[in-house]
């Protein structure tokens, strides 16, 4: 449980903290009684020796005994009836000199004393004064006991503050997480998410939101493809049935001529549905996802495409590749964008097969490829219609220098009104409901140029024809080193 980790790692931090701040105080408290104890058997030793040198008796204290080292190792004490304390090593030699001073500790059963030995001139042995330091161990272990409360005090209130703090700093988490299983149960994509911060998990929150209405989004145009998919296929998978039923009941007795058109009116159909059902798997599935986005000369690619298409055709295709107007000569070069290689000839194929398709036979189709800058002008004049695409959100992203792709043809054209809707899947213009195709081109055009960052746009020419085309970000040269 996260929140129970986080207390333990917070409790666990505060008591090391609380452990080496005791640890050092102990020891600078220790240091401490430990000084004063010896400054006061020094003391108690000089006033001693005082005394004794006036001729007079020292008054008793409970917690010091004094006593006279003579040379010839005799202790004497200076208190009647009290029983002599061993001496330390090396008072004798003190108290034979009757010069300088010996510090030392001695243990009487359980009890530990402080021992001062003083010379007091030769002859006259030695004082040794014995401080009772079981004062100094009460106060040790008081101070350690109270220490020990205190923080074992400290740690409880600390894991119950943290504990309360971090559920409440949680508490989104919770939410969120709860709102996750629900979704996750009920596979409802639009339950309500709880209202996001400004921190972290509020960051999170927004996250989740994004996710989910990407889902969403997602869902329905999966949803709308079933729907458009089943609706488009019922009228070929229509026609292949009752061509074959017909054919079933006519067992032969048809006149060959008529045979021959319902065999052929299958054959069409049949491949009508094929290419049908390739455009629906290329459009739900995206073959081109597990290319990665290289340079590429857009001008060159062009060229391919309008190659194939006269060999297939014969129409006359021209490539026109021109500089944007005023941009500056290092945009005159060649067009090279960022885009997936098989991605970006099948765009081209799609816009160079509707034009064909949508134009009469005897007119030429160009193919203008220009450099530009995302929203200005192009070489003097205005895109033929709104863009859509250019990232996230669909938005075009200004500034970021760009190659334009226009395919024009001499066909009807495409009214204001169309030109957002010639992108939508299976849709179909008042003029082109008996063309064949599948309604799919300029939507795979749509998705593929989209997924690498650009721009798609669709209108009506200056000489009348349609104008359609896309907008790819250009390949920035990479940095001279050096």
């Amino acid at each position: 449980m996260l929140r129970t980790r986080i207390t333990l790692v917070v409790v666990a931090a505060t008591l090391l903290a609380v452990v080496v701040s005791v640890v050092s105080s102990y020891r600078g408290v220790t240091g401490m009684v430990a000084d004063q104890f010896d400054r006061a058997l020094v003391d108690r030793a000089d006033a001693v020796a005082a005394v004794l040198d006036a001729g007079r008796v020292p008054a008793e204290r409970p917690d010091t005994a004094e006593q006279l080292l003579l040379p010839d190792g005799t202790v004497r004490p200076l208190s009647p009836g009290r029983a002599a304390l061993p001496v330390p090593p090396g008072a004798l030699d003190v108290a034979r000199s009757g010069e300088g001073r010996l510090t030392a500790e001695t243990t009487v059963g359980d009890r530990t004393f402080g021992v001062l030995v003083l010379g007091r001139g030769e002859g006259h042995g030695a004082l040794v004064v014995s401080q009772d330091y079981a004062e100094a161990e009460r106060m040790d272990q008081e101070f350690l006991g109270r220490i020990s409360w205190t923080t074992a005090g400290s740690a409880a209130a600390c894991a119950a503050l943290s504990w309360l703090l971090i559920g409440r700093i949680l508490r989104p988490m919770r939410r969120l997480a709860r709102a996750a299983e629900r979704i996750s149960s009920t596979q409802d994509l639009g339950t309500a998410l709880p209202a996001a911060g400004r921190d972290e998990v509020g960051r999170l929150t927004l996250a989740f939101e994004v996710m989910l209405d990407a889902l969403r989004r997602s869902r329905e145009a999966q949803q709308r493809l079933v729907q458009n998919a089943s609706h488009e296929l019922r009228t070929p998978l229509t026609s292949v049935r009752g061509s074959a039923e017909l054919l079933q009941r006519a067992r032969g007795r048809l006149a060959p001529e008529d045979e021959e058109k319902i065999l052929g009116t299958l054959v069409a159909e049949s491949v009508a549905l094929d290419g049908l059902v390739r455009e629906l798997v290329e459009l739900a599935t995206d073959r081109q996802a597990d290319e990665d986005p290289v340079p590429l000369d857009l001008a060159a690619a062009a060229e391919d495409c309008a190659d194939r298409f006269r060999r297939r055709t014969g129409r006359v295709i021209s490539i026109m590749t021109v500089g944007a107007a005023g941009t500056g000569p290092e945009l005159d070069g060649a067009a090279v964008v960022l885009a997936r290689p098989r991605a970006l000839h099948r765009c081209i194929d799609n816009l160079l097969a509707n034009a064909v398709k949508f134009s009469p036979g005897e007119t030429p189709v160009t193919v203008l490829v220009e450099t530009a800058v995302v929203g200005t002008a192009v070489a003097g004049r205005a895109s033929p219609g709104p863009e859509r695409g250019g990232g996230p959100g669909g938005r075009a992203r200004p500034g970021v220098p760009s190659v334009r792709l226009v395919v024009r043809d001499h066909g009807p054209g495409i009214g204001p009104e169309e030109r957002d809707a010639v992108f939508d899947r299976f849709y179909r213009g008042a003029g082109t409901q008996s063309t064949p195709g599948s309604g799919l081109g300029l939507a795979i055009v749509h998705d593929l140029v989209t997924a690498d960052g650009g721009t798609v746009f669709a209108g009506t020419g200056p000489g009348g024809g349609a104008e359609v085309g896309f907008t790819l970000p250009r390949a920035l040269p990479a940095p001279r080193r050096g």
